[in-house]
């Protein structure tokens, strides 16, 4: 059995539907460290391939506590940390980083990445001291463009 389908002529199709929307290009990141603090292995994996292909530098960590000890020994641009976690959770974890001093990254700029997207719960995040709250799940132009803004960076550069 055959099945036929006429193919649309190209000249017959409307000028509209043939354009494509600009994107705006996702900012580049070089130069950028980032820790992304998360304990779901392929969401933490997936957020690390987004923001290295765009040239920011990552480190990961799977627990709030391993974390602190990365701010122990790193100066980073940006934090990215999710707030469901087993023994801290993010809220406590962001204000244990307000409380040390900024060479230890009390003053890193931070969002959090979250499925609780109520608006109780970015209020929540924001007490805790994040500056952003981002639902998940996060689209890549998005998390780029929070980055960027975290790390101070302008379009272009």
């Amino acid at each position: 059995f055959i099945v036929r389908l006429p193919l649309q002529d190209r000249a017959s199709t409307p000028e509209l539907t043939r354009r494509t929307p600009a994107i705006a290009p996702a900012p580049r990141l070089s130069g950028v460290g980032v820790l992304v603090v998360e304990d779901e292995a392929d969401a933490r994996d997936l957020i690390r391939t987004v923001l290295e292909q765009l040239g920011a530098g990552v480190i990961t960590a799977a627990s709030a506590d391993e974390a602190l000890a990365v701010l122990d020994r790193e100066r980073l641009d940006v934090l990215l940390s999710d707030i469901e976690m087993p023994g801290m959770d993010g809220y406590r974890f962001m204000r244990t980083v307000r409380e040390r001093p900024a060479h230890l990254g009390g003053r890193i700029p931070a969002a959090a990445l979250t499925a609780y997207a109520r608006p109780e719960d970015k209020a929540a995040a924001i007490r805790a001291g994040f500056q952003l709250h981002l639902a998940k799940p996060v689209q890549p132009a998005e998390l780029a463009a929070v980055v960027s803004s975290l790390a101070g960076r302008t379009p272009g550069d």
